[in-house]
């Protein structure tokens, strides 16, 4: 593996909304370092909505000597939104590259489900559960799908190559049949669940097999038990907010499972090795906005959740492994160390 890297969440923007409330880049540059020098990453995946804080939280990984991944995650926008998203992150990513830093562009992740004018649904939700409702009948939709995706994305592509003279990719949902040859790196947000697990490994030598270096933006899962088996749907245990689409609260009561999620996250690092990816992300440091909560209601433990790697501290609480940090590692920040180090 050449690039060994994690998704660093700067918060996504939803109606006006932005997931992570406090961005103090004192921590940012603090979290980045130890995600160097404790995680052994040589790559960070700097996503979010808020185009300064993009640039700014890619700044800081680039001051480190960190390979940053540039990566804007648009919600619920419509096409032309993501368009003038895109064109202004380009521009930004590339005084970082004009300033001597391995920069790659991610021109967005899973758009045909995390924004409007791909599927039918007014919100993510909606979309998600057509997906799921009709999945006898996805083969139908697959080949529309992929032509409307491939369609915006070669406006993107020309767009951002504008704007921007390195490298870049798209971090697609395997759903989306993407046109790799618009792209320098074939990335993919790729989660294994109980009913593909037999089958999960070929899938991934397949992919290398096109040529082109192969990046895993999205891997990972929840700190519950059974999360691993349902894949990337983990996070449907979370009762949302319909306008926001903040958490409010779990669905029912589940058993935490720190060793289960550090399990499912070093068996597929194994994989990607064992398969000559280039490049892996996990998914990811941390989400502010499903804090740990581990006294009263168990349904408020929202870092239950939470693919983070560290469980964010409820309130102005520090840890005690970094005191001067507002979270606790969890037995995947282990393991992943652990294995980027090896």
């Amino acid at each position: 593996m050449r690039a060994k890297g994690i998704s660093y969440d700067t918060g996504f923007v939803r109606g006006g909304e932005i997931s992570r409330e406090r961005f103090d880049l004192d921590v940012v540059r603090r979290e980045l370092g130890i995600i160097r020098d404790d995680l052994h990453c040589t790559a960070v995946r700097v996503i979010g909505g808020d185009p300064e804080r993009l640039e700014l939280a890619a700044a800081c990984a680039a001051d480190l000597g960190l390979e940053v991944w540039f990566s804007p995650y648009p919600l619920e926008l419509t096409t032309e939104q993501m368009l003038a998203l895109f064109a202004d992150c380009a521009e930004r990513a590339e005084r970082l590259r004009q300033r001597g830093v391995d920069v790659v562009f991610v021109t967005g992740a899973e758009l045909s489900l995390m924004n409007k004018g791909f599927l039918p649904g007014d919100t993510q939700e909606d979309r998600l559960e057509l997906l799921l409702n009709q999945r006898d009948r996805l083969h139908l939709r697959v080949g529309e799908l992929s032509a409307q995706v491939n369609d915006f994305l070669g406006r993107a592509v020309f767009l951002v190559r504008e704007h921007f003279g390195g490298r870049i990719t798209y971090a697609a949902m395997p759903l989306e049949r993407v046109d790799w040859t618009m792209f320098d790196i074939v990335s993919m947000d790729l989660y294994r669940s109980a009913e593909v697990a037999d089958r999960f490994a070929e899938g991934v030598r397949t992919l290398v097999a096109q040529g082109k270096p192969v990046a895993i933006t999205e891997f990972g899962t929840a700190a519950y038990r059974g999360a691993g088996d349902l894949g990337g749907r983990f996070m449907e245990i979370v009762e949302y907010d319909k306008n926001t689409g903040a958490p409010i609260r779990l669905n029912g009561e589940y058993a935490r499972d720190e060793a289960g999620q550090a399990t499912y996250l070093r068996e597929l690092l194994e994989i990607f090795d064992a398969c000559g990816v280039d490049s892996t992300f996990a998914f990811l440091f941390a989400l502010g906005n499903f804090p740990h909560r581990p006294d009263g209601d168990p349904r408020d433990d929202l870092d239950l959740a939470s693919p983070g790697i560290v469980r964010v501290l409820d309130g102005n609480r520090q840890g005690d492994t970094y005191p001067d940090m507002p979270w606790e590692p969890k037995a995947a920040f282990t393991v992943l160390a652990d294995h980027y180090r090896a």
